[in-house]
């Protein structure tokens, strides 16, 4: 497999998943490895902008008149409900540690993620504020499409190990030596 730059791309690439029944089982394991650090970094992304969408519909609502009280009162709320989202999407346990981010580059996630918003938030007007919210939108849309792929390329690599494993093509004692 030609190895591209990004990790997403290489798990998009169709000859990530394809004729693995072919590849070394270091091999599969690696690709397995680089999924579930994929998904952590994916995650850490997803809740960060999930946080801003919410700080940002809070005061949306608070210039429409919805919401009395001020951000900084109901900042503790806001965020506890942004960081209870219960984690039952993730089927195995992961050390998960906030990916390396510089909040710069060509990427949507960069860009959004880099923008500093929040710190001048009354200061904005409602039209910046409207498309302020399209970009975090569209870029949790990517990051769950993108996440998506994480998941059904994991299907895919698990299976095999899954096979070879039931089929006596690999040894369940190696995990435990190999670690």
């Amino acid at each position: 497999m030609e190895q591209q730059r990004r990790r997403i791309d290489q798990v998009r690439d169709e000859e990530f998943t394809a004729a693995l029944e072919d590849v070394s089982l270091d091999e599969l394991r690696e690709r397995r490895a680089m999924l579930d650090q994929l998904d952590t970094e994916l995650s850490f992304y997803r809740r960060m902008l999930h946080g801003r969408m919410d700080l940002l519909s809070f005061e949306m609502r608070r210039r429409s008149g919805e919401e009395s009280r001020s951000l900084i009162e109901a900042l503790p709320e806001i965020l506890a409900d942004s960081m209870s989202a219960p984690r039952d999407d993730l089927p195995r346990e992961l050390e998960i540690a906030a990916p390396e981010f510089v909040g710069e580059g060509r990427r949507t996630i960069d860009r959004v993620l880099g923008d500093d918003f929040l710190t001048h938030l009354p200061s904005i007007g409602d039209d910046e504020l409207e498309e302020i919210q399209s970009l975090l939108t569209t870029a949790e849309r990517e990051i769950s499409d993108q996440r998506r792929d994480v998941y059904e390329a994991y299907e895919v690599v698990t299976a095999e190990l899954t096979r070879r494993y039931r089929e006596g093509l690999a040894d369940v004692d190696e995990l435990l030596t190999s670690g």
